[in-house]
């Protein structure tokens, strides 16, 4: 079982714990390690069958809710955890929480037709277990990369489907525009870097990996515990120094140069490199409108979304980063985004506060 991902479901619904094992049984690279019904349970489990490498992990259950376990599990014995609950809805502070204290990503399934839904979000459930898995390393726990990752077969369209890359130009000079792409582990590494910034810092742009939704939620969250002013981004926000805008779940948002300052645009459309909010959409609009002024950030996460847009910021003159692999929860789009040359410089949270702060 060593080239497998051993998941384990803490869920005290029986058709969320069947469901969830039928649609994975197929899977060559993960296996089912257990269920349990409540997290007291699961902890017996646990000792009788060892740790899996990834729990699924409801919130309102008997005996123990999943925040109280996520938090105890947390400190003594970190696991990669994916939140899958009715009461981790959009908009609820329950998801935030859970992503502050580590869970690697959430899925809010609804109160009714859970089955149906389930089978719908098979795709996303195996991303998040791969995702999850991969998170190991930034728990500081030994993994061995399973030796047959099958890559989920979806299409993958890129930022052409949504806007197409203008010509490079000269761009007159403007004030720096700051642009941040993050996925898995994202949450938390945004809450370490934003607070620290001053009320003066040049406008932000963040794209997110997140549903519909909790970009709301996390924009308030994070406005409460920041000195510049969060929120989640309207079509038409101006952007302001000391301001962060959060581009909403199942949107696009694009950065447009209005005179000598800039709005945002906030766009339909496909998926592009499998996400909607994409870093790529954001990072090219960057490249097209803000040229030398933009400087662009990519952060923790699975897979190559913001890697190609990097590059373009940086063939436009843009300064480029990625945060560096030991901070990293997911060491996925920053690597993809080095080996290919988007990248000026590789940086810690702390670099990155540093270099936001000089503009």
């Amino acid at each position: 079982m060593s080239d497998k991902i051993a998941f384990f479901i803490v869920d005290d619904s029986a058709i969320a714990r069947t469901t969830i094992t039928a649609l994975l049984e197929n899977e060559t690279d993960i296996v089912l390690h257990g269920t349990a019904s409540d997290p007291i349970l699961a902890q017996a489990k646990f000792e009788r069958l060892g740790w899996p490498d990834v729990i699924i992990l409801d919130i309102e259950m008997p005996r123990m809710d999943g925040l109280t376990f996520l938090r105890k599990m947390m400190k003594e014995h970190p696991t990669p955890v994916i939140i899958c609950s009715s009461v981790a809805q959009a908009g609820s502070r329950n998801a935030m929480e859970a992503l502050s204290l580590g869970a690697v990503e959430v899925i809010a399934k609804p109160e009714v037709g859970l089955k149906s839904f389930l089978e719908e979000s098979r795709h996303e459930l195996i991303h998040a277990i791969k995702a999850a898995y991969a998170s190991k390393k930034g728990m500081k726990r030994k993994v061995v990369p399973p030796k047959r990752m099958r890559i989920i077969e979806t299409a993958k369209l890129d930022a052409d489907s949504v806007l197409s890359l203008k010509p490079n130009m000269l761009h007159t000079r403007t004030h720096s525009v700051i642009a941040i792409g993050s996925s898995t582990g994202g949450v938390q590494t945004l809450e370490r870097i934003l607070p620290q910034l001053p009320e003066k810092t040049p406008p932000i742009l963040v794209t997110q990996h997140m549903p519909a939704g909790f970009t709301k939620s996390l924009a308030d969250r994070l406005n409460r515990l920041c000195t510049i002013s969060v929120k989640e981004a309207e079509h038409g926000d101006k952007l302001l120094h000391g301001r962060a805008l959060i581009a909403p779940g199942d949107k696009h948002m694009t950065l447009k140069r209005s005179g000598t300052s800039y709005i945002v645009e906030i766009k339909d459309g496909p998926k592009v490199s499998r996400h909607k909010p994409s870093v790529d959409v954001l990072f090219r609009s960057c490249a097209n409108e803000a040229g030398a002024n933009a400087i662009g950030f990519l952060l923790t996460g699975m897979g190559d979304d913001g890697a190609k847009g990097l590059k373009e910021m940086r063939e436009r003159g843009g300064k480029t980063y990625s945060q560096d692999e030991e901070s990293c929860i997911v060491y996925g789009m920053p690597k993809v985004a080095v080996e290919i040359g988007a990248s000026m410089g590789v940086l810690n949270p702390e670099e990155i506060i540093n270099t936001i702060k000089k503009g």
